[in-house]
């Protein structure tokens, strides 16, 4: 009985042994795994672009020591990394995540600026799709400028709505190139074809009056001449007043 327990202790041992072996066999990584050997890093394209490309997010990662290339997976925290660009003042979000062959991959969500301000109290900022101001200190964006009496509250609550109305229609986005805000907080539009003002009134019903302006545009101006007059104004409904150019 002793003899043949000790065989079944032993038969136990082994084949606790081998499994062990096996199972750290089978779940070690492969050794090219073990470290970054590559960092993918994805930005949604948006229209407007955003202010950032991939070397910025790079330099990012490198300036706050949170370059994830060459250093071991297990080291790697993706959360420190997604917390470090998503507060950034030009990135709405962020995900990180980590594979098996040694790849840290990133993808990005940019801001989307829409209008840029140029104010007359010397204010100088962008304003992205939810009205939240932006500072991008060093970058450009070709996107609408505006200028004027702006107010930072205006900007939030009533030129960002603007701006999205022009950004959506791929018409008036080619067609506007300046916006003026007036003291009463109305609304004047600078064309890029024609030498004349739009006067759009108060930043309300934007669409409806832009379609009424881009109806004269093709059946009034492309008759009549589009250096004809010098203001037009759909300000109110079921009228457009012209002025002629002297």
């Amino acid at each position: 009985m002793n003899w043949k327990k000790a065989i079944i202790i032993t038969l136990d041992i082994v084949i606790g042994v081998y499994l062990v072996l096996a199972v750290t066999a089978f779940n070690k990584p492969e050794e090219r795994s073990s470290v970054c050997n590559e960092v993918r890093i994805s930005i949604e394209k948006t229209d407007p672009q955003g202010f950032l490309n991939e070397e910025d997010i790079r330099q990012i990662l490198v300036s706050s020591h949170l370059m994830p290339l060459g250093k071991p997976m297990d080291k790697i925290s993706v959360r420190q990394i997604e917390e470090k660009l998503s507060g950034n003042n030009l990135i709405e979000s962020a995900q990180c995540y980590k594979t098996q062959s040694g790849h840290v991959c990133i993808s990005l969500r940019q801001r989307v600026p829409v209008v840029r301000v140029m104010a007359d109290n010397d204010d100088d900022y962008y304003v992205d799709n939810h009205g939240e101001s932006m500072t991008p200190t060093g970058y450009s964006c070709d996107v609408i400028v505006a200028t004027g009496s702006i107010t930072r509250s205006y900007a939030k609550k009533r030129l960002f709505a603007v701006a999205n109305v022009i950004q959506a229609d791929q018409f008036w986005k080619n067609q506007v190139v300046q916006l003026n805000i007036l003291t009463d907080g109305s609304v004047e539009l600078i064309p890029r074809v024609g030498e004349h003002i739009a006067y759009l009134g108060q930043p309300t019903d934007i669409s409806h009056k832009l379609q009424r302006l881009q109806k004269f545009y093709l059946y009034g101006l492309s008759q009549a001449g589009w250096n004809k007059y010098s203001r037009i104004s759909v300000e109110f409904d079921n009228q457009i007043i012209c002025k002629r150019t002297k």
